[in-house]
C-alpha cells in the first residue's frame, strides 16, 4: 500500500505547504502530515486532489461550508469521481460545537487507518479538529499535538473555548507545557 507520507511533507516541516505536484510547484495551503495516513490542510485545488488521489488518498473530510468564496466548486463530485470517499461536516466558524467534533471523530473511527485529508479553507478548523482527535482518540501527548496545532495557528478565544469544551467532555484538560493559551 502506498502511503501519503511517501509523497507529502511530514510534520517536521509543518507550517509550510509541503505537497509538490509532479507537473508543477503548486502546494496545498498549510499542509501538515501527522502520520502516514492522516494529514490536514487548507483548500486543495482540483489538480492537487487528482495528484494526491494517485498516491493513495482514500478519504477527504471537508469542515467548512461549500458556499465559501474560496471553496472548490463541485469538490464532492470531483473527490467521488476520483474514487475517494467525501465527507462534508460544515462547521460554523464562529460557533464550533462538541457535537461537530463528535461527528468528525465518529467518521474518523469508522475506518481508522484510511489515508485521510481533513481540510477547510486555511487549515484552522481542520488542524483544531485533528489536534483533538490525535489527543483524545490516538493518545498523542498533548505537548506534541499542541506544537503541531500552533505551527498552523494559535486558536482565537472562541476556538480555545471549543477545544477546552471538547477536552472536558472527554475528561481531559489542557495540561501541557505549551497549553497556556488554551487555558486563558
Amino acid at each position: 500500500m502506498v502511503t501519503l507520507s511517501m509523497f507529502l511533507t511530514p510534520i517536521g516541516a509543518v507550517g509550510t505547504a509541503g505537497f509538490a505536484q509532479a507537473q508543477d510547484d503548486q502546494e496545498i495551503i498549510n499542509y501538515v502530515a501527522y502520520s502516514e495516513s492522516l494529514a490536514s490542510s487548507g483548500q486543495p485545488t482540483q489538480a492537487q486532489l487528482e495528484a494526491i488521489s494517485r498516491v493513495g488518498l482514500e478519504r477527504v473530510i471537508y469542515l467548512a461550508f461549500a458556499d465559501h468564496e474560496t471553496s472548490l466548486s463541485g469538490e464532492d463530485r470531483i473527490v467521488r469521481d476520483l474514487g475517494m470517499q467525501f465527507v462534508h461536516i460544515p462547521v460554523v466558524w464562529s460557533a464550533p460545537t462538541v457535537a461537530d467534533y463528535e461527528l468528525f471523530a465518529a467518521v474518523m473511527q469508522q475506518s481508522e487507518g484510511v489515508n485521510t485529508l481533513v481540510h477547510c479553507q486555511v487549515n484552522w478548523r481542520a488542524s483544531s479538529f485533528v489536534f483533538l482527535y490525535r489527543v483524545i482518540v490516538l493518545g498523542v501527548p498533548m505537548n506534541d499535538a499542541v506544537l503541531a496545532l500552533n505551527s498552523i495557528w494559535t486558536p482565537s478565544d472562541g476556538w480555545r473555548e471549543f477545544i477546552v469544551a471538547v477536552l472536558k467532555a472527554h475528561d481531559l484538560k489542557p495540561d501541557c507545557e505549551f497549553c497556556a493559551e488554551l487555558e486563558s
